[in-house]
């Protein structure tokens, strides 16, 4: 018996994408090589594994948003179990499990719901209510009215985080009964528009990463109250940006071990390279590397400490190797995906 660890593609096929597209991603280098493809989901934007692996979720960001779950194969193709099931909202953009939940976020709608997930993880039974978000934001354009845009339980499975880029917010959510109810809320700067956050090795610190400005927000997380405090932001492009080149940050990853944060911008198409050697609440910018291909709109990081970006315009994923003392990623190769989305990687049982 082996573990093979694997990578799956997420693509937009409404733009020419595959679907979901399976590699798999050799040990010592990175590479991907392609497996297997399926176009069972419409647009699947955002992808997600359950703990063991054994089961891909994919969100179908569609105007009747719906959510499909796959059992990975030792041939790399994964089957899907059970049907799609639609998520009560539109234009879903994010899932996540958070325990024997698929909680999905909606974009175009605004708003958030749960799915019941069976023992072996397929979907069991429809969705549960739909918390709805409410309010707008300065941008006339973009904040007209509610966009949530990812969700995501914070380490110790007791809340659920939303991001908003409509409202200028992260909603801080509580189980309640075969759904969500709303814990509290944090306000960001408006105008900012936040996209996605990700958690400091330590739980106390989120790192919130927004779309309409390119900045950073440094937060501090009280897990016991339920609690997200702003304390700070930072750029993730420097001054000295290219002229004419609007930034649009996408994703936003943390180093195992808590000494970097890097996040995929689109638009300059680079990686930043924030170093934490002044405390997880002190980020400094310390690199901008180009990514390698055109609108890296996702950002992963392999367990060999590699980073992995997904390129829509180009249609790409490149892999980076990263220097351990800097945190600097360089560029190794590249797998050509049409329209790429996201891309999420984990180890698959085989034998």
């Amino acid at each position: 018996m082996s573990n093979a660890l694997r990578a799956y593609i997420g693509s937009f096929t409404s733009a020419g994408g595959r679907g979901i597209t399976t590699a798999a991603v050799d040990p010592v280098t990175g590479a991907l090589t392609p497996l297997a493809v399926t176009d069972a989901v419409t647009d699947p934007s955002y992808l997600a594994l359950s703990a063991d692996g054994a089961v891909l979720y994919a969100v179908s960001e569609t105007e009747r948003g719906a959510v499909q779950a796959f059992r990975t194969t030792d041939d790399g193709g994964p089957a899907t179990l059970g049907p799609a099931v639609p998520v009560g909202g539109s234009g879903p953009t994010h899932l996540c499990v958070a325990g024997r939940r698929l909680l999905t976020a909606h974009y175009t709608s605004g708003g958030v719901s749960p799915l019941p997930l069976a023992a072996d993880g397929r979907i069991d039974g429809p969705h549960g209510p739909v918390l709805r978000h409410h309010g707008s934001g300065p941008d006339p354009d973009r904040q007209r009215e509610p966009h949530a845009h990812q969700v995501l339980p914070d380490p110790g499975g007791r809340w659920v985080l939303s991001v908003d880029l409509g409202t200028d917010s992260v909603r801080v959510c509580a189980p309640d009964g075969d759904g969500l109810r709303l814990h509290a809320q944090t306000r960001l700067p408006a105008g900012n528009g936040p996209r996605h956050l990700a958690f400091h090795p330590d739980g106390e610190v989120v790192y919130v990463l927004n779309e309409l400005r390119p900045l950073l927000t440094v937060c501090r997380w009280d897990a016991a109250a339920g609690r997200l405090d702003v304390r700070d932001e930072v750029a993730v492009v420097p001054e000295a940006a290219p002229g004419g080149v609007r930034p649009y940050p996408s994703a936003v990853v943390v180093s195992p071990d808590g000494r970097f944060v890097w996040a995929a911008v689109r638009g300059s198409d680079t990686i930043a390279v924030l170093t934490l050697a002044d405390g997880p609440l002190r980020p400094r910018l310390t690199a901008s590397v180009p990514t390698g291909g055109h609108w890296p709109r996702d950002l992963s990081l392999g367990p060999s400490g590699r980073l992995y970006a997904a390129h829509e315009r180009s249609g790409d994923v490149t892999w980076c190797d990263v220097d351990p003392e800097t945190g600097r990623p360089h560029r190794a190769g590249a797998l050509p995906v049409p329209a790429a989305t996201c891309v999420v990687l984990g180890h698959h049982r085989t034998g």
